[in-house]
């Protein structure tokens, strides 16, 4: 079979190299991979289609390592709450409602979202994850999905639980051309008794698949543990052996040095959701101190129905401004460390070692700026602009796997009047019931 090669010329790439985080020039793309770089137009003796980068702005895709793609459905349905409050009044009497379609279309509805806006690759933990799986291969874009279980429950469903996130694991890791990968997720230590997270990590040593799961995301969760187990959520998951395995948390917000010292000790690695935390009131994680010890800080949006959207510019915008505000240092997350939470860190958070960077045989993930506007003049720092200036509407172009997913603004692989359509008809349905 044939290999497609292409090159774009003229245009401005985020390399985020301390000596070079912007380079102007070439990028050669060779089916799914990176194949070149550089200032220098590169020897090439075959005839080639060459793209203009003029006036673009090319960095790696945005990848956003948190999320509940299918709460889409409740953007705007119970805002201005505390989360035990929002979780069990809002969502959860809501979501017990919602059918396989529904999160069909939840999903679709919040891939568009995201690809629209340059995110590349999202993390789900949900239900029906089947059909998080179906929309993820239609629509190109790259998913880490997990069937996220939450164990208050008789036993016998909490088996049935258990098997069908077994099933679902074994069945699409390394699916839709190696774009989706899964994880084992017990969705949190106040929702899953402790006997029965032993069996998830057993379950992610069985099948050599990292353990995702919310953790410390309010002080009164924290409070809750220790009342429940004698153990602060650290702790409680570490005896339980969850970080004898690869592992990702989502919210880490209320943490002593101690378990950040316990965190890079374990090279656990940190979702960090500033959007959603804000706006549930659920604190500030200490991401300077994180990043300091070690640990890998990525950026999730985390539901749509608590941020309320998934534009992961704004996260790396919040994450490089209230961490500034609440330190009293204006150079605690730099921009360029912003950027590389939202890509490279990112990519690292989900351990998957070829996405993240623009660099030569990684794959081709990566998304173009419209730099022709007034907020992105004069061109004195992309990468200023890029996370202080830039926001989802900026993205022209996008690719994933070497493949153009979004062309000047549209998106190529799903019906977007459709899937408009569809939601909102879904969330009238379940208002009805």
């Amino acid at each position: 079979m044939t290999k497609r090669k292409w090159m774009i010329q003229n245009g401005s790439y985020a390399t985020l190299q301390n000596e070079k985080p912007v380079l102007h020039g070439y990028m050669v793309i060779e089916d799914d991979l990176i194949t070149y770089i550089g200032e220098e137009k590169p020897i090439i003796e075959e005839e080639i289609e060459v793209v203009d980068g003029t006036h673009l702005f090319f960095m790696p895709g945005l990848i956003n390592s948190h999320g509940h793609a299918a709460m889409s459905l409740l953007r705007g349905y119970g805002d201005d709450l505390a989360l035990q409050v929002w979780l069990q009044e809002k969502m959860w009497p809501m979501e017990e409602k919602f059918t396989a379609e529904d999160v069909y279309w939840g999903t679709s509805l919040s891939v568009l979202e995201m690809l629209k806006g340059g995110t590349t690759t999202f993390l789900d933990m949900y239900d029906h994850m089947d059909q998080v799986a179906s929309v993820t291969e239609r629509s190109g874009i790259r998913g880490v999905l997990t069937r996220g279980v939450i164990g208050l429950c008789p036993p016998d469903v909490q088996d049935n639980k258990l098997k069908e996130a077994a099933a679902f694991a074994k069945d699409w890791h390394g699916k839709a051309d190696g774009r989706i990968t899964t994880m084992i997720s017990p969705h949190a230590p106040y929702t899953c008794p402790p006997d029965y997270i032993e069996k998830f990590v057993q379950l992610s040593h069985d099948l050599d698949l990292p353990i995702h799961t919310h953790m410390s995301e309010t002080a009164t969760e924290v409070e809750q543990n220790v009342k429940d187990y004698g153990l602060r959520p650290v702790a409680h998951l570490e005896k339980l052996g969850v970080f004898s395995r690869p592992t990702l948390v989502a919210h880490a917000v209320h943490l002593t040095d101690e378990e950040i010292e316990i965190l890079a000790a374990h090279k656990v690695t940190v979702s960090h959701n500033p959007g959603s935390n804000l706006k549930l009131a659920s604190g500030v994680a200490r991401v300077p101190q994180l990043l300091e010890a070690g640990v890998v800080v990525s950026l999730g949006t985390d539901g749509a129905a608590s941020n309320n959207n998934l534009d992961m510019f704004e996260e790396m915008r919040l994450a490089a401004l209230i961490h500034k505000g609440v330190s009293g240092d204006p150079t605690a997350i730099p921009a360029a460390k912003a950027l590389r939470m939202g890509t490279e860190y990112g990519a690292k958070s989900l351990f998957l070692d070829n996405i993240g960077t623009l660099s030569p045989g990684m794959k081709a993930d990566f998304i173009a700026l419209n730099t022709d506007q007034a907020h992105f003049l004069p061109h004195t720092d992309f990468i200023s602009h890029t996370v202080y200036s830039a926001s989802a509407k900026d993205v022209e172009h996008v690719w994933v796997d070497g493949k153009q997913v979004v062309k000047n603004g549209a998106c190529l692989t799903l019906d977007e009047e459709k899937i408009r359509r569809e939601a909102q008809s879904a969330f009238e349905r379940l208002l009805t019931l």
